[in-house]
């Protein structure tokens, strides 16, 4: 079995208790943090000289309901991929969120692009990010009534019909 890599050792070090659960497949590693630990774990991500993951590469979310295996688990999970141009290392961190309250820390301050692709999960899947500076639609327009990725979301759903404004 390999050794655990340099990111997977520093956030088990410091994050022992908020880390569900890590895995390395291939060299993809995956941290798995407690709902509300997002902020911390991605802030020393960056910030550490060790892992120094200046990128945010992409950040989206994923709609868990009815899916085998995840009876009891929260339904969303919001996922950061990160890179290191230093490095040239990458991790994913996911951070599960419930549908009950389907919010997160935005992480704006840490990488200002996160402000468009916070945007877009919310539009598509309903996930809030509290703290975000101009949490509005992006992809949909204003009237649209839903969350167009959501898994229960119907296809036959008919939205408001919107014209010009004079």
């Amino acid at each position: 079995m390999s050794q655990p890599s340099v990111t997977l050792q520093l956030l088990q070090e410091r994050f022992a208790s908020v880390i569900r659960e890590v895995h390395s497949l291939h060299g993809d590693d995956t941290v798995v943090v407690e709902p509300g630990a997002n902020l911390e774990v991605l802030q020393f991500c960056r910030d550490e000289p060790r892992l120094a993951y200046n990128v945010l590469v992409d950040l989206t979310c994923v709609d868990y309901l009815d899916y085998p295996d995840r009876e009891g688990q929260p339904r969303f999970e919001v996922v950061y991929h990160l890179y290191s141009l230093e490095h040239n290392h990458r991790v994913r961190i996911k951070c599960p969120v419930a549908a009950e309250d389907p919010t997160v820390a935005t992480v704006v301050e840490l990488w200002p692009i996160a402000d468009w692709l916070e945007r877009e999960a919310w539009d598509m899947f309903g996930v809030n990010f509290a703290g975000h500076p101009d949490m509005r639609r992006i992809l949909m327009y204003e009237e649209f009534e839903g969350h167009p990725l959501r898994k229960d979301y119907s296809i036959s759903r008919r939205q408001p019909l919107v014209g010009p404004k004079n």
